[in-house]
This record gives structure tokens, sequence and C-alpha cells, in this order.
């Protein structure tokens, strides 16, 4: 010890319970611990015990031994975290030695200090931990000791990461970990702020359109001008005939693009308007929508699938002014043979659909038999000019690419009408229910300066799911979902719309466009059904946040599950997914064809335009192994030549997925059971 009494550098003195940690370091490194003990004397407080520590064990030394070590250290600190009396006790002591130079009360980790180090710290570096303060590397051992606790020990680097630089950035261990409980500390959980954004567009005057004078008139009675994203459109090319394609976010104002196009090629003469949206719900709003705002000028009708027509008493009529539809209702039109009449526009709203994988080559082939259709329309009638398109979404990663792919001029406005506010914070399932309780209260609670109720839309992963949680919640809310029927469905829209609920609970549906002016949107879940959501699809529920003419700032709650995922398939868990939207790029819009897809659209496009096929594969947005798709339909028998066989039209007809066909085919003609049959195709499901 003679060599090391030599070399001193820092000797830092911390109580533990009657007596006091030693910790002797050289070059910040610790040379021992040891525990010394005091007594009181004539002259004062005295060593009157010192032992080496060595793990668990103590070896007795002489007292003096740490008055020499004293004597040859360059500084002595005392921690704050010791007693008032421990701290005079061990001034007077070293006073007594005339050493009262090198003291010094500083501020310590508390945990470091108890394990026998020696960790100053600072008001700039401390984390406060109850009462005390600690120093980083043990707030974030502890943060991870609360993480293990609360069963969230397999939380992703995404979330310890936001975690600990919440921490370091408060310098509070408790409001970590109650964020953890499910407090909404505002400074805590927000994560970023959208910011409002305006863009310099010159206005188009309403009154100086050229168009139809019913539609003239009816558009001067409802603006004065029109908005930027519409003026763009206008300034270049609308009323020209030009295709184009409009990407926006939402509430900019898109979708009157191509109303008014399209309206207006209407009443000229120049053809029916196709309006085609990607769900039932939208077509039936869409379809209402147009009645009370158009009805009086034009004939509207509602095509929403090959067997599933809406309920509200509607017959879909080919011959109608305008006709809304579904993509699939629609498609099944065209393999079906009905004639469409004279297609003037064609809108195709939420165009980035063609991305999903089990949607996107259908739309992708709808949009390539369409354009085979007007086109051939076109070479039968002279007096037939063809159909307008226009394309509309909110969200693409790739506009130009996309507005080349389907040779139309792109129309982009970033404008963010209001600011959105986005939230981030952790429950387990039953703790969420709580927090969107609180969340909506508060929200309806508010009024904007518009004069409206601050009303929320809770996305969630499955229909069980929107009832639970509208069933927990103190306000009136309602569950909003595809298995709703039509009547139901519309007594929500219209309490929501007349402030009379203060939350809808639903999955999907909303996502894709169905108008609820939401000034909130809370996050139940990242998942649809079974799959994760993509960066696209959280952009595109997230923008629901927010409506100009009703709020003035719009707020989005994302509330993650650390280490859980909805189904075994899923390979991430919520917390990594949820960094991923946060931070991620907007996915690139193009279709992706596997087998399946390539012999599913090869098929429909030979039952469309027989010879044809070829060209309306080689027109479509993805990479179609045209040969290889041709020659799987010879080998299930669903073609003759470029001819379906009866049975290729039953199954074009009806969308069934080719190789799912052809196994319940061979099923048939080998005599298997119906029960045999059903086994086959859920394995097939399982194995895909």
């Amino acid at each position: 010890m003679s060599k090391q009494v030599q070399d001193v550098e820092t000797i830092f003195c911390h109580e533990v319970g009657n007596d006091y940690l030693i910790v002797v370091q050289r070059d910040g490194k610790r040379l021992f611990r040891a525990k010394l003990g005091l007594s009181e004397t004539s002259a004062g407080p005295r060593p009157a015990k010192f032992r080496l520590k060595d793990g668990s064990s103590e070896e007795p030394r002489q007292p003096d031994e740490f008055v020499e070590l004293a004597r040859r250290a360059k500084r002595i600190r005392i921690s704050e975290q010791t007693s008032s009396s421990g701290r005079q006790d061990l001034t007077e002591m070293f006073g007594g030695y005339q050493l009262e130079d090198k003291v010094k009360a500083v501020r310590t980790c508390r945990y470091c200090a108890s394990a026998g180090r020696y960790s100053p710290i600072t008001t700039e570096t401390a984390i406060k931990d109850d009462n005390d303060w600690i120093c980083t590397d043990c707030a974030r051992q502890e943060l991870e000791r609360q993480l293990s606790y609360s069963g969230g020990g397999e939380v992703t680097g995404a979330a310890k990461d936001r975690l600990e630089d919440l921490m370091l950035e408060v310098q509070e261990l408790d409001r970590i970990i109650n964020l953890l409980k499910g407090q909404l500390d505002p400074d805590l959980t927000k994560f970023d702020t959208i910011s409002a954004t305006t863009e310099e567009v010159d206005p188009v005057r309403v009154d100086s359109l050229d168009l139809h004078p019913g539609l003239q008139g009816l558009l001067e009675d409802r603006f004065e001008t029109l908005l930027p994203v519409q003026s763009l459109a206008v300034e270049n090319g609308l009323f020209d005939g030009d295709d184009q394609m409009v990407v926006s976010a939402t509430a900019t104002g898109k979708t009157l693009v191509g109303e008014m196009t399209g309206l207006n090629r209407v009443l000229n003469g120049k053809g029916k308007m196709l309006f085609l949206v990607p769900l039932v719900a939208l077509a039936n709003q869409k379809h209402e929508d147009f009645e009370d705002e158009y009805g009086h000028l034009v004939d509207v009708s509602i095509r929403v699938g090959a067997s599933r027509i809406s309920d509200n008493g509607n017959q879909f009529d080919p011959n109608a002014d305008v006709i809304v539809g579904t993509y699939e209702g629609i498609d099944h039109a065209l393999r079906t043979g009905k004639d469409m009449g004279d297609i003037g526009t064609v809108v195709i709203d939420e165009v980035h659909t063609l991305k999903e994988e089990e949607r996107g080559h259908r739309l992708d082939g709808l949009i390539s038999r369409l354009k085979y259709t007007c086109e051939q329309r076109v070479k039968r009638r002279d007096d037939y000019g063809g159909a307008q398109w226009v394309y509309l979404s909110a969200t693409v990663g790739n506009p130009e690419q996309l507005a080349s792919a389907l040779e139309s001029t792109l129309i982009e406005f970033e404008e963010r009408p209001v600011p959105i506010e986005r939230h981030v914070t952790f429950a387990d399932g039953q703790e969420k229910v709580r927090i969107e309780n609180k969340l909506v209260k508060r929200e309806f609670d508010t009024e904007s300066s518009k004069g409206y109720r601050g009303q929320t839309i809770i996305f969630t992963n499955s229909r069980r799911r929107c009832h639970e949680i509208s069933r927990k919640l103190d306000y009136s809310a309602a569950p909003y979902h595809a298995g709703l029927d039509y009547k139901r469905r519309k007594t929500v829209e219209r309490q929501f719309g007349d402030q009379d609920l203060a939350a809808v609970v639903t999955t999907a549906a909303l996502a894709a466009g169905v108008d609820f002016p939401a000034s909130q949107v809370v996050f139940d879940s990242l998942a649809m059904g079974i799959e994760w959501l993509s960066v696209q699809e959280f952009h595109q529920m997230l923008g629901r946040a927010g409506r100009p003419d009703y709020h003035d700032e719009g707020k989005v709650y994302v509330l993650v599950e650390p280490d859980t995922a909805y189904h075994n398939s899923m390979e991430m868990s919520e917390d990594e997914v949820a960094f991923k939207l946060l931070k991620g790029d907007m996915e690139s819009v193009m279709t992706h064809y596997d087998e399946g897809a390539a012999v599913e659209e090869t098929l429909a496009n030979i039952t469309v335009g027989g010879k044809a096929a070829k060209g309306l594969n080689d027109r479509m947005l993805g990479d179609v192994p045209t040969k290889h798709a041709i020659g799987k339909l010879l080998q299930y028998e669903f073609i003759d030549g470029f001819e379906p066989t009866p049975l290729g039209r039953v199954i074009t007809e009806h969308f069934l997925e080719p190789g799912e066909a052809f196994s319940l085919v061979d099923g048939i003609r080998k005599d298997a059971h119906p029960y045999e049959l059903i086994a086959e195709i859920e394995l097939r499901e399982t194995e895909l």
C-alpha cells in the first residue's frame, strides 16, 4: 500500500450507515475502497477504525494509515449526500490535521457512491431520481430496470434512444417512468410538429372560368376564387382535357379538381364521369355527396361490386351521367362485358393504392383495361373524343415517376392548411383505453377559434377492438367499419358531422378518406389486421387530423405497446414500427407482380381485350411476365387461345385468385371431399 499512498490523487468520502465509504483514486481510476469509522476524542473526531474492502471481505488496517493517505492526496471530496452532521465530523477531522484546504463538498451519484465509485456530477449532467441526483450512466441502467419491471424488457433501440434522449433533456428519471405508465406529459410525449405551410399561388377567380352555365353558377354561389391546388390544375390544362395527377395533403381541395372537369364534360356532352374509390364506405359517401350537390344537374349512380349493390335502395344505372364506384365494381363491369357508354372523365381517387400488395395489381389492371375500352370506342365512333384521366392522392413518395408512368401532368401542392402536433407515449393494451378516454375528453372539451369542439378518430386493428374501445369511452363514441350496414354508417357520419359524437373508433375504412372533420387522430394500434402500417398508410391516416375550416391545429397521438406484435407473422414489434413510421420517408408507389397477380391480370386482360391482352399487359405499371402468365393460364385450362374458357370466365368475373381456383378445380376433378378442398385453401393461405 506504500506505493499506492505515494500516488494518491483523490480521496472520496461518502456516508454509509454509521461509517464512511472511502474511495481512493489515481488518474481517474479507483485504486481501492475502504471503510472508515470515527470516534469523538478530546481533540475532536478522529479515525478509530480503517478497513480495506475487497468484495465482501474487509482487511483491518491501522487508522493512522488513513491519515497518511489524506496527507498525500491532492484533493479530498465529501459527498453532498452525506448528512450535515457527517460532513461536519469529516470536516473537523481533516481540519485537525491541517488538511482543510484540500477538502470540498461535491454532488455525487448516489448509486455510484453506494457501489464504491466516485462519480461527481453537476446540475448540467445529473439526472433527478426522487429527491436525489444520479449520473447519466446509472440513470440509463435504472431506466432499463424500470423498462424490464414494466414488461418492456425487449424495448428496441429506437424506443430506448427516444426515452434516453427525453431523460437527458428533462433531467428527471421519474417523469420518464411516469411516461411508461401512461401519463400524458406534453413536454415528453411531443415528438414533433408538422408545420402549416403556405405556397404562393395566384388564385383563379371562379367567374373567370368558362364552364357550362349550370356548373359555373353553382361554383360562383360557393366560391369567389379557387383554392391553390385547384388553381394550379386549371392553369396547367385541366379544362383543356389534359390528364393530371394531383398530389396534395388532405383538406386542400384536390377532390374538386376531378369533380369540376368531370361535371363540365358531362354537361357539355363529352361523356359520363366515373369517380372511382377503393372502398364501399367511400363510394357510398361520395355517391350521397354527388346526389346532394349535383343531383339537380346530373343523374348519379353507384357501382360497388359484382353482387354487392349499396343497400340504400339505389340500383346501378350504366347510363347515368355520373357513376361512383369501387375499383372492383367498375372492373367487374368490364370483365362481364357491360357497355359503359361514352366515358368522358375517369377520376381515380387514392391512386397510391397501386402499391398495395393485395389490391395494387387490380387497380393497375383496371386502369389498363378501362383505357383500352375507351380507345376502342374512339375507333368505332368519330364523335367520341375519349376520356380525360385525373388521379388523386395525398401521399406519394415518387410523384414525378408515377405521373410519368401514368402519362399525366403532375400537379403537386405541398401546403398543409393547419399544423399537426405529433405525440408518442407508451402503454399496454388496457392502459391504452384509459389514455384514449382522457384524450377524447380533453379534446371534446376544447373549442377552436372557429367555434368547433375537438373530435377524435381512433384507429385500431380489428372490428372487435372498435366496439371494445367505443364502449369504454366516457364521452359519446361509436364504432365505424365496413362490417356495419349502410344505415348505421350514415348515422355515425351524420352524428359526427353534427358534433354529437366525441369520437369514432375505426379500422382502415376511414384511412382512405371518409370525410370526418376530426381535430385529433389517435393510433390505438399501428397495425391493420395482421400487417403493420406502411409509412404511406400512416401519413394518410394522421392527415385526417385538423381541418382549416374547423380547427386551429391537428393533434396525433401514437400509443405504443413495447415488445408487442399482433400476429406471429409480424417480424417487428410495435415500438420498432412506431419510430420507423415517424421518421420514415414515404414509399414509392409502383405495382409489383408475383405469379398469382400476373396470372389474374393477364386472364382479365384476355377476357376484355382478347389478342390485345399483351398490349394491355405492356402498358401496366408493373413488370408483368406475360409469356409465363399465359403458359400458366393454358396449363390451368382457363384460356383457349386468346379466349377465356367458361371456367376462366367464372374465375375472372368473381375475382378468384387463379392458384386457389386451380386447387379447387383440381380437387373437384379428383372427387375430393368439400372438407379437403377447404383444408387445401387454408393450407395455401398459411404457406403464403
